[in-house]
């Protein structure tokens, strides 16, 4: 999800009285630094962007606190993963495009590999009882996870009555209309910038940038290489790769207030549409991406390579997988190549600035509304779908509750939210928790 302004506050505070002047780090430095970052980075963005601060900012002074921020800023109105966007800007600041490459592929890398061989993992084992009860905890849990997420954004997004009315109308597009994703995130930008942006002034000055043939041949080189590989695949291939790679790429432009909130539109498509994967076993991606280091978003990697298996096995499924990965990761250099050096003139733009906000209103929305698709698919066995006019609401049959989940949910829910306990902890806790009620009521559920 988008990192909020309280942790921009927190960074600013501690940076009271520290000299803000930068040093140049030496190429091996900075690769040293970001590998580190990319192996540790559990947590979020928020845990992932501290550490950056006291790593580029607090320990090497590579980057003063002002610019820092103002990147930080920029990254928040861009769609994808904006700490690895953050990461991608402060290395192309020390050593230009190479720099960016070797910062942001750092970042990436480390839970890439990770989600891959848990991937594979999963496939291989997912149909023995015991791993499958070890994911039924882990899906019930997700639902807990969700609803933080939920609660953390509405906290920071519905500031006003108009942010308010924005969120409640994202849901009811979503979940009862069933309108599309992008659909509603468009309307909630451009109704954003008509009655937002008057709140979200920037008092920056504005200042030049290249010029405008400079940066029409960073776009045109930076479109290339994201999309010639999806226009070779369209060419050669023109399957499930293909299809793989379309999607992603328009998930790539959309991906706005975090993976969560693409996450219900990736279900409708993947799991309704295409039927690459069951709603279960996209919550089971969530579950692990979740528990690995990286950007959330890496559970399209997870999505690829189960697409590809069901289509072809282990060639096709780290085709699948890297496809993904592609298609979500390479527009973030583009975003950060082309508009870095814009970066003061960008942010000081209140129409921008507004529309960001009345996106980040609507997540909201589409959080709460994927909280409830999730909630319904494992706490009950068997749903119908309503439909009246353009009203579809999807309801649970109440004789079909799974107490087994529910109890699960509850405890996970005490543990997050009341506890307040590290999140793998609290998913391990209920995949072993899935296995120990099996046991007692004589089936694994």
């Amino acid at each position: 999800m988008k990192l909020l302004q309280m942790l921009q506050k927190a960074l600013a505070t501690s940076a009271v009285g520290r000299n803000n002047t930068a040093m140049q780090p030496t190429l091996r430095d900075l690769t040293r630094v970001f590998a580190r970052i990319g192996i540790l980075s559990f947590g979020g963005p928020a845990a992932q962007i501290a550490m950056m601060h006291r790593e580029v900012v607090d320990r090497h002074a590579w980057v003063n606190e002002k610019d820092y921020l103002s990147a930080l800023s920029f990254c928040m109105l861009l769609p994808g993963p904006e700490a690895m966007q953050l990461a991608t800007w402060i290395g192309w600041r020390t050593h230009g495009t190479l720099g960016g490459l070797i910062a942001g592929g750092l970042f990436v890398l480390p839970g890439a590999l990770v989600v891959l061989a848990l991937s594979a993992i999963y496939v291989t084992l997912g149909a023995l009882p015991l791993v499958a009860a070890l994911f039924a905890g882990v899906q019930a849990a997700v639902v807990v996870v969700v609803i933080e997420a939920l609660l953390r954004v509405s906290h920071r997004a519905l500031k006003g009555r108009v942010e308010r009315l924005l969120a409640l109308g994202a849901f009811v597009a979503l979940f009862a209309l069933a309108l599309p994703f992008p659909i509603v995130v468009l309307a909630a930008a451009v109704l954003g910038a008509l009655s937002l942006s008057k709140n979200s002034q920037n008092p920056q000055t504005p200042t030049r940038g290249p010029s405008w043939a400079q940066s029409l041949g960073t776009a045109g080189l930076w479109l290339a290489i994201w999309l010639l590989p999806l226009a070779l695949l369209w060419a050669l291939e023109g399957g499930i790769l293909t299809e793989i790679g379309l999607y992603f790429s328009k998930l790539a432009l959309l991906t706005f207030g975090g993976a969560y909130a693409v996450l219900a539109w990736m279900v409708q498509e993947v799991v309704q549409i295409q039927g690459w994967l069951t709603t279960a076993q996209m919550m089971d991606g969530l579950g692990l991406a979740e528990t690995t280091q990286g950007p959330l978003i890496l559970v399209t990697e997870f999505v690829g390579f189960v697409a590809g298996w069901h289509a072809g096995g282990w060639a096709l499924a780290l085709a699948g997988a890297f496809v993904a990965l592609w298609m979500t990761f390479a527009p973030c250099f583009l975003w950060i190549f082309l508009g870095a050096p814009h970066i003061a003139r960008l942010t000081a733009q209140p129409r921008l600035a507004g529309a960001l906000a009345g996106i980040m209103a609507a997540v909201v929305g589409v959080i709460a509304n994927l909280s409830l698709w999730f909630a319904l698919h494992v706490f009950f066995d068997s749903r119908t779908l309503f439909s009246a006019g353009p009203i579809q609401l999807m309801l649970p049959d109440a004789t079909s509750l799974r107490f087994a989940p529910l109890i699960i949910a509850l405890g996970a829910g005490y543990l997050l939210l009341r506890r307040h306990w590290s999140l793998p902890l609290v998913l391990a806790i209920a995949a072993l928790g899935s296995v120990a009620l099996g046991a007692v009521t004589g089936g694994l559920i």
